[in-house]
């Protein structure tokens, strides 16, 4: 296993906001705030803050699935995009970009999605939910030179909630919410742009890391907190 595929995607002042944004969370949780939400998610609360857990470790996880001939490029370690700073992998092999699934970003986020929908019976709203904001998220995409597909933090996370809200009954507005926050992420950011990763010149490209893992995360979190405040 290549050590140089597994980084954190955030640099570490963002990464210590997340960490520090999901600290907040547990502590709502603790007060009772939260409860009514989590229930609503069908997952109890420290399960859900287990998985908010896993995901902000496995960020760094990165499962190659293949390489991709790629524009040549000078790859700085560091690239701002949206306000937020992500860092870059070292590129391993000229004029060729990995492709990689994130466990934190994408694996296990489709997997608590495809949970809460099973669970829930809400697949019609979910999947309604989820093309909405995949083409929303596809409009707002930012294709960076070296990094890859760029999103801005909060933006799915509003779509999705607006989405939710609109379409779905209020016992089922975070599961809806998550599931078209996150997958909606996923399809519009970067499954969408495959044909655009060779023009970028980056040396990887991975399925919810680099500029998409922080809107999963937050929309994951916004999910919960939407059914709490609403």
């Amino acid at each position: 296993m290549d050590r140089r595929h597994h980084y954190y995607p955030l640099a570490w002042p963002f990464l210590a906001g997340l960490a520090v944004l999901l600290v907040a969370v547990v502590a709502l949780v603790q007060v009772g705030a939260l409860s009514y939400a989590y229930e609503r998610l069908g997952i109890g609360s420290s399960t859900v803050f287990a998985i908010l857990l896993l995901e902000l470790l496995g960020s760094s996880i990165n499962v190659p699935l293949g390489w991709l001939r790629s524009e040549p490029g000078v790859t700085p370690t560091r690239v701002v995009v949206f306000g937020v700073t992500y860092t870059v992998p070292a590129r391993t092999r000229p004029k060729e970009t990995l492709v990689a699934v994130n466990v934190g970003g994408a694996v296990i986020p489709t997997a608590l999605s495809a949970y809460v929908v099973a669970r829930g019976g809400i697949a019609i709203d979910a999947l309604a939910a989820t093309a909405i904001v995949t083409a929303g998220v596809h409009l707002v995409a930012r294709p960076v030179a070296g990094l890859g597909i760029a999103v801005p933090t909060l933006a799915p996370a509003f779509m999705a909630a607006a989405a939710a809200i609109a379409l779905a009954s209020p016992a089922h507005t975070a599961g809806v919410a998550y599931c078209a926050g996150t997958v909606g992420t996923l399809l519009g950011a970067d499954v969408l742009n495959v044909r655009r990763i060779p023009s970028l010149g980056a040396p990887m490209a991975s399925i919810g890391g680099a500029g998409t893992f922080d809107a999963v995360f937050i929309t994951g979190i916004a999910a919960v907190l939407l059914v709490a405040l609403a």
